[in-house]
């Protein structure tokens, strides 16, 4: 084990801190004499392209809008969230890269509640008060261990997993200050290509000289890879009993519960998390979702209640928040209530064509429920002659969930085969999603056609398979070019995450062997792009991903960037 020549370290810094004149910095602190009080610091320091969000949503906007070097925040922002929340939401969304600095400014007793337990820790955190010496000396040290991580963070942007993991390897013995997070970096790296047994190991190696938090949470993961449901379930209970603020560790253990078909065990972990964190309305629509399923409304309606609460009027509005608690009202039978909230969305949605139909579709069920079936009717064929209108990308990225209400819609009103026609596909398209299909049968149950219910969803079980079986019979007959195009069939009829990666597969696949085609390797990325907006961390996903970064190496084409995160030379803005 050996350490990097301190003159060499000693050097890159000096470099690294004459090029801070060229960073771009986001400040984010309620207070504005808070930000100009930093931004004279960074003035200080030759750091003149210095940006100001005052809220979350600020934030969102200006990371979209521009690529930053640095992101400092304040602990506390403006929504009751803090700072480290806000760092997750960025990451989680891919607005900005594994190579922007994030560094939180805090108070001691805030530090000390956070540091040892963030599932994404900020890059470093200034304790008030500091000087701008102080504040320069580690922003300094931040950088440099960017630098030293360069190359694993341009291939985890990228989606590059075995490039990424080959990087932290040749990392391995340079510098031991950064041991345990080159381990971090390549336990997660193998978990995430389903190498779980490696990944085992590695966090193993962590933990035989630290019990840290995030190792043990690493393990779980590897465990429940390897289906050892159990003993993932047991040790991701152990975090949370040793590390109670690890929040990390109430979502893994919830999802373990609800794979285990434990739903009441896994709302309940999530409903202590949410007492912990409350303003998270990632994991309160969370709870509302396992809450429906468990026939527990009153959960459910406050959990929706708490998001819609959060988010209602701001850029972070979405139209489920909205509908989600209009349905479970609907199911308690407050059709006042679920009037109120849709008034709500029409206002908040003004002008935007989706909220007018989602909005026309609540309206239908609340007359529905209210014993005007004239009105229902009436709300029913203005939302189905809007839904018409719609392009097809609108359409595309129309809520599922609110589809499948149009579908509950029309089974009231009698059109059955309209019903028929939009439940089928939501359900083709999301046959994996547990939550969707228990949605699916809750309509069929609730307007009386249950048996009807359960034949479509054995027949569109049935037809994928189907579908499914001829291209993979025909791959293995060694028909390739068969394949390919059943496949490719089964991905434009259902573009659900399975026939999306098997048709990326095979495309490329047959490229290796055949050469490259750039009609069909475009056509290949786009199955990618799609099966990744469902689900980005899907191990499915990420072999497909890899086989397309090989053979896109193996004939020199360039690769697109799945990943959606700005490198740092793609500046935008002025």
């Amino acid at each position: 084990m050996g350490t990097s020549d301190l003159n060499d370290i000693a050097d890159i810094q000096h470099r690294l801190g004459k090029e801070l004149a060229r960073m771009r910095v986001l400040l984010v602190d309620r207070h504005a004499s808070a930000r100009n009080s930093m931004r004279i610091i960074l003035s200080s320091l030759g750091i003149t392209a210095v940006h100001n969000a005052g809220t979350s949503a600020e934030v969102l906007r200006q990371v979209k809008a521009y690529t930053f070097d640095i992101i400092l925040s304040d602990y506390h922002l403006d929504d009751g969230r803090d700072g480290q929340q806000l760092l997750e939401e960025l990451r989680h969304k891919n607005l900005i890269s594994l190579s922007t600095v994030y560094m939180v400014v805090t108070a001691e007793r805030a530090y000390q509640n956070v540091v040892s337990v963030a599932e994404l820790a900020p890059d470093d955190y200034l304790i008030k008060p500091f000087t701008a010496d102080q504040f320069h000396s580690r922003l300094i040290k931040t950088i440099y261990k960017k630098h030293f991580f360069e190359k694993v963070f341009g291939h985890l942007d990228n989606g590059a997993y075995a490039e990424a993991l080959a990087a932290c390897d040749s990392l391995i013995g340079k510098e031991d200050a950064y041991l345990y997070d080159i381990l971090r970096f390549k336990g997660e790296i193998l978990n995430v290509l389903g190498r779980h047994e490696e990944a085992k190991a590695v966090y193993q190696q962590v933990l035989d000289h630290a019990m840290v938090p995030w190792a043990r949470m690493g393990l779980a993961i590897a465990l429940r890879g390897m289906d050892e449901l159990a003993e993932a379930e047991e040790m991701g209970a152990s975090v949370i009993d040793d590390f109670p603020e690890y929040l990390a560790a109430y979502d893994f253990v919830a999802s373990v519960r609800e794979e285990m078909g434990k739903l009441a065990e896994a709302q309940q972990v999530l409903q202590k998390a949410t007492v912990i964190s409350p303003n998270n309305s990632v994991r309160q629509r969370m709870v509302g979702d396992v809450a429906v399923r468990n026939d527990d409304l009153d959960a459910a309606e406050r959990a929706y209640g708490k998001v819609l609460e959060r988010h209602q009027g701001s850029s972070l509005k979405v139209l489920d928040d909205y509908t989600n608690l209009t349905r479970v009202m609907l199911d308690k039978g407050h059709t006042e209530g679920a009037k109120k909230v849709t008034q709500d969305l029409r206002r908040d949605w003004r002008g935007n064509k989706q909220g007018e139909l989602a909005a026309l579709i609540m309206d239908s069920l609340c007359c529905e429920q209210e014993g005007e079936p004239a009105k229902a009717k009436q709300a029913l064929e203005k939302a189905l002659e809007l839904r018409s209108s719609l392009g097809d990308s609108d359409q595309n990225e129309f809520s599922q969930k609110i589809a499948v209400d149009l579908a509950h819609a029309c089974l009231a009103s009698g059109d059955e085969k309209m019903a028929q026609e939009i439940l089928s596909k939501v359900a083709a398209e999301n046959h994996e999603d547990r939550s969707m299909i228990a949605q699916i049968q809750g309509v069929f149950s609730k307007t009386g056609h249950e048996e009807a219910g359960q034949s479509m969803l054995a027949q569109v079980g049935k037809e994928i398979v189907e579908l499914n079986n001829r291209g993979v019979l025909a791959a293995r007959s060694g028909d390739i070019e068969t394949s390919v195009q059943m496949l490719i069939e089964a991905a434009e009829r259902v573009p659900n995450m399975q026939f999306l990666v098997n048709a990326t597969k095979a495309i490329f696949t047959l490229l290796d062997r055949k050469g490259w085609d750039e009609e069909m390797g475009d056509r290949g990325v786009r199955y990618l792009q799609m099966a990744q907006s469902k689900d980005p961390r899907n191990a499915k996903v990420i072999s497909a991903r890899e086989l397309y970064h090989k053979v896109a190496r193996k004939f020199g084409i360039e690769v697109v960037p799945i990943g959606g995160v700005r490198t740092a030379g793609e500046k935008s803005g002025g």
